[in-house]
């Protein structure tokens, strides 16, 4: 059964394929269904297989997408050079870069947000998990510095994460990207994008999509897409881990035609 999916909506150049799953078209069966697409969450791997087989003929993918072991890290991998190794073993990492064309970078959520990268000339892509663990430790500063070109030469798509109207978090996290900041400017936009959560004590609502764009700005980014979405609400589309902590998983690729 097809996979359903969205385009990300950017003025990627035409030679960069990027695709959103979503949880319907899949064969995966409560509380996994329909979609999922990964082996961690104790759906059954048949299904799982089924679905990344289904989603492979859904995007017309050139090959299998490299997935990687994520662990809510700042590491990334180069994902052409996975592919040559011809290993089956999922790399321990939460972002893949490639120059190669054919060789799809993916990540896979439920909640954290999915971050994808490419320069305007259409000559490297990738992909990034930018959960609040990653993002404060500097996932998408070291993504960016694995292009070869100025950070004003490059672009960024933001896909679903939880939004901000629901993502409670604690003072330390808000202080941990503060300690993170790269200068003045950055703090001061961390610090915007926490709000009190006047019910509740020492905690606060952050919003992930204004975390990632201070970040992509300050690195040096100008071209900076999507958000918008909340993977708590939009239960019809996409998994969530914090409304149903056992469930599946989204991914969100993009590879070089």
């Amino acid at each position: 059964m097809a996979i359903d999916f969205i385009t990300p909506d950017w003025p990627a150049p035409a030679n960069v394929g990027s695709a959103i799953t979503l949880r319907r078209g899949g064969c995966s069966i409560a509380p996994f269904d329909q979609s999922n697409l990964a082996l961690h969450v104790q759906d059954n791997p048949q299904h799982v297989q089924a679905n990344r087989k289904n989603l492979m003929a859904s995007l017309d993918l050139p090959t299998p997408p490299v997935w990687l072991d994520q662990y809510h890290s700042a590491e990334l991998i180069d994902a052409a050079q996975q592919v040559s190794t011809n290993t089956r073993i999922a790399p321990r990492a939460d972002g893949s870069f490639s120059d190669q064309p054919g060789t799809v970078c993916a990540v896979l959520t439920a909640d954290c947000l999915p971050v994808l990268l490419c320069d305007k000339a259409g000559t490297q892509v990738a992909a990034a998990h930018a959960g609040w663990r990653g993002l404060s430790a500097g996932i998408l500063r070291k993504t960016v510095a694995t292009f070869k070109c100025p950070a004003d030469h490059l672009m960024a798509y933001l896909g679903p994460a939880i939004g901000p109207q629901v993502f409670e978090v604690g003072a330390e996290v808000m202080e941990l990207f503060l300690d993170n900041g790269q200068d003045a400017d950055h703090c001061r936009a961390i610090d915007a994008a926490f709000s009190p959560q006047p019910a509740s004590k020492d905690k606060f609502l952050a919003d992930l999509y204004r975390l990632a764009r201070a970040e992509l700005s300050a690195c040096g980014l100008t071209s900076i897409f999507g958000g918008g979405f909340c993977t708590y609400t939009d239960a019809q589309r996409f998994y969530s881990f914090r409304r149903e902590s056992k469930t599946g998983r989204n991914a969100t690729l993009i590879w070089l035609r």
